[in-house]
């Protein structure tokens, strides 16, 4: 087979993995939870909220007493028995976002110690569970000056939790003294809880420093509303809440290494916190490659994480894909049976587009200027989506149910010497 057909074949497994991964989150987790003689009340907010709902209502059924689940649009696949399932705005909140906040905090309201909220939090939380502290309009303004400014997902949500009455372990207060189990989807390097989704039922580890030098790094443009929020601290103390990450870009990693070897590859994993700059990791990928195409045998070289895109241009793209055209233009005039790469995020969505991520080998570059379209032009407009889809490389997944950061791959095979 060849190199593009082996990647087909890893990535293929790959969404699979993923996509299994919400319902073995609450499989897995569930015996842990605590027995309790009062109500039952089961939230989900994410991406993956639609899945790991239904896997918990499967598993515990009558025992629930009500819920809401709470996902972005698209992602709800039906009716979950008594559940309420609601859809709103992500990577921006929306009014569909604050009324679905509302719900819940009303149905968590005047819960008792004998109280228990299964909380089953995933990637993409952050955006949709929200009550700001601010004007809606204004904390969608600093969304969007977060997004694009190339601020990382820890340092978006350290402010984020300063500007919302649910982030930063204050859904957890709010519910006090009722308890609240959470079992978490990691979609941030390192898995910190406090910062999955911004934490809202978690202690807080950022502090109001921290947030200010956020702040004044990218130079945001905040209201005197705002900067006094920077300056409220958050709970670090929630004796009511208990916490279980139970799902990680890891467990995506390591099934994309297993079948790697089954296919002959020497593997590597370079990393599961990749953290930089799409177009650098392209870059840096593509010198992989040209290095190991040149040595005998077959090589694999992974990296799980979420990069950043610096928005300059008015092009249209997301970071994986903005990774697979840096990527091109470093692997241009490469025989394509010597390497290829592909990188994707694995919701299925990557930026503001339909596509999941991209493909890159040795000819996409070629391609794309045979479709009139310039790569390095591109790239300097943060047009990924339209060069890749000229070339033919956008890879396209539909949404998979869950989200637990991004993944990429380069394969390269220099032959028999």
């Amino acid at each position: 087979m060849s190199v593009r057909e082996d990647a087909q074949e890893i990535l293929s497994s790959a969404l699979r993995r993923a996509k299994e991964l919400p319902r073995f989150a609450v499989r897995s987790t569930l015996p842990l939870l605590p027995p309790n003689d009062g109500k039952l009340l089961l939230l989900a907010v994410g991406k993956a909220a639609w899945e790991m709902a239904d896997e918990a209502y499967r598993l515990l059924g009558d025992r629930i007493d009500g819920g809401i689940v709470l996902t972005k649009y698209g992602h709800s696949r039906g009716g979950i028995g008594p559940l309420a399932v609601r859809e709103a705005g992500h990577p921006v909140p929306d009014e569909n976002t604050y009324a679905a906040t509302r719900e819940i905090l009303a149905l968590t309201d005047g819960l008792t110690e004998r109280d228990t909220v299964l909380f089953c939090l995933s990637g993409g939380g952050s955006a949709l569970f929200e009550r700001p502290l601010l004007p809606p309009d204004e904390l969608e303004d600093i969304t969007r000056q977060l997004l694009s400014c190339g601020a990382d997902i820890g340092e978006i949500n350290t402010l984020r939790k300063r500007f919302s009455a649910v982030k930063g372990g204050r859904f957890a207060a709010h519910c006090a003294p009722g308890r609240v189990f959470s079992i978490l989807l990691s979609d941030v390097l390192g898995d910190r809880p406090d910062s999955i989704a911004s934490g809202p039922a978690c202690p807080d580890g950022s502090t109001c420093e921290e947030a200010s030098e956020i702040a004044r790094k990218y130079r945001l443009s905040l209201s005197p509303q705002a900067l006094d929020l920077l300056a409220r601290e958050t709970p670090k103390r929630l004796p009511n809440a208990e916490t279980h990450i139970a799902g990680s870009v890891r467990q995506l990693c390591e099934e994309a290494e297993r079948v790697c070897r089954e296919k002959g590859y020497q593997t590597v994993l370079l990393t599961d916190r990749l953290s930089c700059e799409a177009r650098e990791a392209g870059g840096f990928f593509a010198s992989v490659a040209r290095t190991y195409a040149e040595k005998s045998g077959k090589y694999a070289f992974l990296a799980g994480g979420e990069t950043v895109v610096r928005v300059t241009g008015t092009g249209m793209g997301g970071r994986n894909q903005e990774l697979a055209l840096a990527a091109a233009i470093g692997l241009d005039g490469l025989p394509p049976e010597k390497a290829v790469l592909f990188s994707f995020g694995s919701d299925g969505t990557d930026g503001p587009t339909d596509a999941a991520g991209g493909f890159a080998d040795g000819r996409t570059a070629q391609k794309m200027r045979d479709a009139g379209v310039s790569p390095a032009d591109a790239l300097r407009n943060n047009d990924a989506y339209n060069a890749l889809r000229a070339s033919g490389d956008l890879l396209v997944t539909g949404p998979t149910g869950t989200n637990v950061n991004d993944l990429t791959v380069l394969l390269t095979d220099g032959g028999e010497r």
